[in-house]
This record gives structure tokens, C-alpha cells and sequence, in this order.
């Protein structure tokens, strides 16, 4: 149960501290006196989108602080576990906003985020408004209520269907690596066959790519390269030139050499150098005599350097990257010649699991259609308390076949369609077709009583849900609130004085002024202003002692 609540700085409210009853709780006062900002108070701080405006005037933060007593073994102290937060049954969440944007989250003091706070809280309070008929007349959320009733089973059977989903995905999986269907796979074949031909055909060397390069390149200077060699052939060779040059500084040396070691050293070296040179000149005609420019072999060497960059814009960035996609290739031609047989196999298993997910989903069916009988016949029997007399409701479900059937979603095949009937004669017809605004303030009272003890959820917050109801039917509201709150903390905000006096603790929220400004403030009745409260709701005369003893009465109708 929602236990305390501490709000700073939130609209018209300064600061409020509230301490709530664990049974029904209700909220009164004038139109706009401020208690929509409570329960703005309470939906921030249980994660709904911040907004700056909500900031008092001239103020520069906001904060609200709740704090829940819990069960240990409710699933909001599970999913704080599962953050590492630890709890003795006591959950204080705070939420602060400033106006620069910025927030801060805090839960049993550790810092969390808003959707880690969102996990949380939405297993302590569930909050209903004039505007929840949004949520039930959504099929997708009447589902949701159904699979509700119908407890573990459901769970259960809605992870057998998960699971056989996921098994279902690996084979068509498998069957994909192995070229899908016959076709697809003919095709596949096709592609690899064309790719390990295009690659063998190519005839491919390791290096070969960077070897062309470099004969183009020669090939393309012969005449650059050809003047070059003969100039240094005749600086080494011709009369006069170097290699004549050294020649005589050897004979020279040859003279002193055996004068002393140094110049026999010196006439050593002379004489590797004129052999040094008399070689080079040798090689340099060598490579003249082979050097030739042959058109036929620059246009080969153009045509292959072509057909290898394309082969590696296709298969890698050089040959040995190519060869290996070759490899790889024929491994999958091979595996994919032999896959028919493994095919039919993941073919065949996957028809077993669509035959088991189809019967999951009937089994889901059947267990849906049971719970929302007993359902139906409950909320139609609270509504006829709450003066709908010739009310009927129903669950339409779709029929689907096994060729029709949804075999992909764990969430079963259904599609359900609340269908409602308020007058005697008239058939039933989709929700959202029929039910008039007071009706279905109703209907949403009488599905939450009916749901009351399956949610797991410790508070329920009303906003005026009983808002264009009187007389008669105020009073059933009442009981029925006073009943849901025997085992849910309710927390109301109501103008009916039948609620107010069933109530278990009474607030007054009203306005005033201090020191030139409007303030909100909240007070918890005693009995006597409770009576006060029930009198300015029925209208009556404060002072009129009829109107006190009206009040008094209308109190103890619920008591007990």
C-alpha cells in the first residue's frame, strides 16, 4: 500500500505531507481546487513523463516522494531484486525535476532510471481515470485481460508455443544456410558453379598481379630505360672514359705497391674496382641486348591486369583472398549438391511444429473462452448492481483453421472483441460501438471488482470514475469500493458523499492564500468534518442539525 506521500513544490502545493489508510481513501473538495495535482503528484513519481510546468511559480525544483509498505513476497520486491535493490518490505521512491530539465530517480536510496522505475511500479499501483476506456476498448489490451483470468496455464502454454516458435525459426534457418527451397537453391548452385569456373579460369598465381605491374611498367619506359643504359655504358667503356681511368690509376699504384702495405692495399682495391666496373659495363650490355618492346605481350599483360582487378572487386583484395573464396565456394557447391536430403528433413520437422503450435493455440483458445465465460457472467451480474438491469456482455473470439491460424506469435491465434448490450432486445455489439460515457464508468468498476484479487497489485487509484452517477447507483459505487478495499488500498478522488462516507480516511483538499499567493492544501478529516464534508456534497445546510443527521446515517450504512 501506498503509505505516505511527500510533495514539494508541485503546482499550487508548497508542501504537503499525506499519510494514507490501507483501506479507502478519499479525496473531496471544490472544482479546482487542486486535486488533480495530487494525483499528477502520485503519476510522476511513479514514472510518467515529467513536465516543467508542473514546477511551483518561482520555485526552481520539484519533489515527490512515496513511500510503499509491500509483502515480501510481492513481484514489486521480486523486480527490485532483480536490480539489486534491497528491501525489508519498505519501498521509498523520490523524483525530483528541476527547471533546467535535469531529474533524479532514487529507489530505497539508489539511483535508477525511468523505464527501471516504470518495471517497478507498475506492479504497485494501477491507476484509473475517466479516460482508462481508452485502454478497454483497445482488443489488444481485452486480450490481455482475458489471459489474466486464466492464471499459470496460460504462462504455460504460452511458453510451450515460444518455444516451439524458436525451434521452428532454427530449421527455417538451416534450411536457408543449405539454399532454401528448390528453386532458391537451383539458383545458388547456378551462382557458385559460375564463380569457382570464373576463378579456375583465371589460372591465378599468388603475386602475379604486382609481377605485371612491374614488366608493364618496363615495358612502357623501354625507350627511357634504353637511353639511360647506353650512356652509362659509354661513360664505362668508351677511350677515356672511367673504366680506361682506373685502369691506368692501377698500373701506377703498381709501380709502389711493394714499397709499402699501405699502397699494395690501395692497388688491391683499385683492382676490384676496375673488375667492378668491367662487370657492370658487361651486364648493362646484357640488359640492352633483352631489352625489346613487344606490342603483343604489353597487350596480354593489359588484358590479364584487367581480368585480376576484376576478379578482386569480385572475390578479395588479392589473389591468395580469391583462391581462398574459390575454396570456400566449392565447399558450399558440394554441401548444397547434397542438401536435398537434409531439407526434407528440417521441411518435416518444421510441419510437426506447426501441427504442435497449432494445437497449443487451441488448447489457448479453449482456456480463454472458459475464463472469459465466468468472467462474463460475473461482470454482467456486478453491473446489474450497479443499475444496468438488462446488461449482457460477451468475448467474441475470431475463428481461424489451421490454414488461417497466426502460427508465429506466442501470444497464440486470437483476436477477442469485448461486445456489450445495455437494454433488453438489443444485441450485443463491439464496446467501443455501443457504451455511452456514465456506462461505461460502470463497466470499468465492474471488470476491476471482478479482477481485483488477480493482479498482485497493492493500490488502486480512481480518478473520478464515478463522475455522472447518483442516487441508487452511488450508493453500489460505494460498496463496491468499500468491497475492493478490503484487500486493495484504494485511493479515490470522488464528489459523491456516498463514497465519502464509506471512506476510511477523508481529505479535504482545498485553496488558499498566504502572503499573496495561492496555495493548495491538503487535511485529513475527523469525523465531525467529515460529517461537515458529506453536508457540502449533498448540498445541504451546515447548520441545519436534519442535514448532520442525514450524514451521520449515510455513514453508518457503511460501516462494518
Amino acid at each position: 500500500m501506498l503509505a505516505r506521500l511527500f510533495v514539494k513544490n508541485v503546482a499550487l502545493i508548497s508542501e504537503a505531507d499525506i499519510e494514507f489508510d490501507g483501506g479507502l481513501n478519499v479525496l473531496s473538495g471544490e472544482t479546482g481546487s487542486g486535486k488533480s495535482v495530487i494525483l499528477d503528484s502520485i503519476n510522476f513519481v511513479l514514472g510518467c513523463k515529467a513536465d516543467r510546468t508542473m514546477i511551483r511559480y518561482g520555485e526552481n525544483e520539484a519533489l515527490v516522494r512515496a513511500e510503499f509498505i509491500l509483502d515480501s513476497s510481492s513481484e514489486a520486491i521480486k523486480k527490485l531484486a532483480d536490480y539489486d535493490i534491497e528491501s525489508d518490505g519498505a519501498v521509498i521512491i523520490s523524483r525530483k525535476l528541476s527547471l533546467d530539465g535535469k531529474g533524479a530517480i532514487k529507489i530505497n536510496g539508489n539511483t535508477v532510471t525511468a523505464s527501471m522505475l516504470k518495471n517497478i511500479t507498475q506492479h504497485l499501483v494501477d491507476v484509473h481515470g475517466q479516460s482508462e476506456h481508452f485502454f478497454l476498448l483497445s482488443e489488444e489490451n481485452q486480450l490481455k485481460v482475458i489471459d489474466s483470468l486464466c492464471g499459470d496455464t496460460a504462462v504455460e502454454l504460452k511458453e510451450k508455443l515460444s518455444s516451439e516458435i524458436c525451434e521452428k525459426k532454427k530449421c527455417k534457418n538451416e534450411i536457408t544456410k543449405l539454399g532454401g527451397d528448390e528453386a532458391e537453391r537451383a539458383r545458388k548452385l547456378d551462382l557458385l558453379s559460375f564463380q569457382i569456373s570464373e576463378i579456375d579460369g583465371a589460372d591465378l598465381k599468388s603475386g602475379e598481379y604486382e609481377e605485371l605491374r612491374a614488366r608493364r611498367n618496363v615495358l612502357a619506359n623501354v625507350e627511357k630505360i634504353m637511353s639511360a643504359i647506353n650512356s652509362a655504358r659509354s661513360i664505362l667503356n668508351e677511350d677515356g672514359g672511367c673504366g680506361d681511368g682506373l685502369n691506368s690509376a692501377a698500373r701506377i699504384m703498381n709501380q709502389i705497391s711493394g714499397i709499402s702495405d699501405e699502397y699494395s692495399q690501395i692497388c688491391t682495391r683499385l683492382d676490384i674496382l676496375c673488375t667492378e666496373v668491367a662487370d657492370v659495363a658487361e651486364t648493362l650490355t646484357d640488359v640492352a641486348d633483352s631489352l625489346t618492346f613487344d606490342e603483343a605481350e604489353a597487350e596480354n599483360i593489359e588484358d590479364r591486369l584487367t581480368l585480376i582487378s576484376a576478379l578482386r572487386k569480385k572475390y578479395g583484395k588479392d589473389e591468395a583472398d580469391i583462391l581462398k573464396f574459390r575454396d570456400k565456394a566449392q565447399e558450399e557447391y558440394e554441401a548444397l549438391s547434397d542438401s536435398a536430403a537434409l531439407i526434407e528433413k528440417y521441411t518435416s520437422e518444421i510441419e510437426k511444429h506447426d501441427e504442435n503450435i497449432f494445437n497449443l493455440c487451441k488448447q489457448l483458445t479453449e482456456l480463454r473462452k472458459r475464463a472469459s465465460e465466468n468472467f462474463c457472467n460475473s461482470v454482467e451480474i456486478e453491473l446489474k448492481t450497479l443499475n444496468i438491469p438488462n446488461a449482457k456482455f460477451g468475448v467474441r473470439f475470431n475463428e481461424y483453421d489451421k490454414a488461417s491460424a497466426n502460427l508465429l506469435s506466442a501470444n497464440g491465434s486470437d483476436e477477442v472483441s469485448f461486445e456489450f448490450s445495455a437494454n433488453k432486445g438489443e444485441p450485443l455489439k463491439p464496446l467501443n460501438k455501443v457504451i455511452s460515457g456514465g456506462e461505461m464508468s460502470r463497466f470499468m468498476l465492474a471488470i476491476k471488482t471482478c479482477l481485483k484479487d488477480l493482479n498482485g497489485i497493492s493500490s488502486y487509484i480512481f480518478d473520478e470514475i464515478d463522475a455522472g452517477i447518483s442516487g441508487y447507483t452511488a450508493a453500489t459505487v460505494a460498496g463496491k469500493f468499500k468491497n475492493i478495499a478490503k484487500n486493495t488500498q484504494i485511493i479515490a478522488v470522488s464528489h459523491l458523499p456516498q463514497v465519502c462516507a464509506a471512506s476510511s480516511a477523508q481529505f479535504l483538499i482545498y485553496k488558499e492564500e498566504e502572503n499573496g499567493k495561492t496555495i493548495t492544501r491538503l487535511k485529513r478529516l475527523n469525523e465531525n468534518e467529515k460529517v461537515q464534508e458529506i453536508i457540502r456534497l449533498t448540498g445541504g445546510n451546515a447548520t441545519s442539525e436534519a442535514a448532520r443527521l442525514n450524514a451521520k446515517e449515510l455513514i453508518l450504512q457503511f460501516k462494518n
